[in-house]
Order: C-alpha cells, then sequence, then structure tokens
C-alpha cells in the first residue's frame, strides 16, 4: 500500500545512473572519480573524452585491458601488492596515470604466478588499439593516447559532465 510507487524519469536520474555505471565499472568511489573529473575539466579539449581517457589509462584498468587480470578488481589487486611496474619502477598506486610511451610490466615473480598464467592464457580478450602488447615478455606499452571511437564502455559521458556542471 505504502510501498514505492513509479519512479519519475527526470533528466538527474538519467545523469546520476550514468555516472554511477560509470564508477561501478572502474570501480572508483565519489571522491576519486570527482577528482578525475576535475582534472578532466582543466584539459583542453571535450570534457567527457578527457575524463574517459582519464579512466583508461589509469595502470589497474590497463593491467586489466592488457589481459592479465580477469576484472579490474584482480588488476587493482595486483597493483596494490606489487606485481607491476612502470618503465621498471615498482608502482604500488593503482590510480598512477600513464602517459603515452611507457611500458607496463609484470614483474619476473607475478609472471610466473598461476593466476596471472591462466588468465593470459584463458581471456580472449582483444588488446586496444592504442595499446601495443607484448605477449612473450608479459609487457604493454601505451602506444597513443585513447580516443572516444576506440574506447568500448557503454557509458553517455555527456551526461555526466552534464551533471558535474551544475
Amino acid at each position: 500500500m505504502h510501498g514505492r510507487g513509479r519512479i519519475r524519469e527526470s533528466e538527474y536520474l538519467f545523469q546520476l545512473r550514468e555516472k554511477q555505471k560509470a564508477r561501478r565499472i572502474y570501480g572508483l568511489l565519489e571522491k576519486q572519480f570527482k577528482l578525475i573529473y576535475n582534472k578532466a575539466n582543466k584539459q583542453p579539449g571535450v570534457t567527457g573524452e578527457n575524463l574517459l581517457r582519464l579512466l583508461e589509462l589509469r595502470i589497474d584498468n590497463v593491467v586489466f585491458r592488457a589481459g592479465y587480470a580477469s576484472s579490474r578488481n584482480q588488476a587493482r589487486q595486483f597493483v596494490r601488492h606489487g606485481h607491476v611496474s612502470v618503465d621498471g619502477e615498482r608502482v604500488t598506486i593503482p590510480s598512477y596515470t600513464l602517459k603515452k610511451g611507457q611500458v607496463v610490466s609484470l614483474r619476473e615473480k607475478a609472471s610466473k604466478m598461476i593466476v596471472v598464467r591462466h588468465n593470459v592464457d584463458t581471456l580472449d580478450r582483444t588488446v586496444p588499439q592504442w595499446l601495443e602488447a607484448d605477449v612473450a615478455d608479459l609487457k604493454v606499452t601505451v602506444r597513443d593516447l585513447p580516443i572516444r571511437e576506440q574506447i568500448d564502455i557503454p557509458v553517455r559521458e555527456q551526461l555526466i559532465v552534464e551533471l558535474y556542471s551544475k
């Protein structure tokens, strides 16, 4: 009798759901997401594309995209536990943002782990065009900065920008 009635589908609701969807896909907290949005807003160009580019260039996402981890959470854990290095330096911060030309590799101990070997052998995930993968050495190079057409996340970034620009 007093249960939830129909929900009015407002513009704000669509914007909020889109933002929450993007947050859940990348596994971020609200504060982290807001900081990335602010950074994207300050960059020249389209804010929505900048936002997705910054999200894609996080090291945990690149490890996931390379096929070393079965999920972004697992990729985040690999980074946190020190199994990943960037240009030969160990990185333990999942939010580390990569730049063009940087090389992400698994450390020697990590490349022998059963979980990583299983993921590399069984996951049938194609590496995006903006990454260049070396399967034998378990290295990935950021060839270019990703553009919107290369990001296959089903998110309407314009709604997120509209939500935050209120």
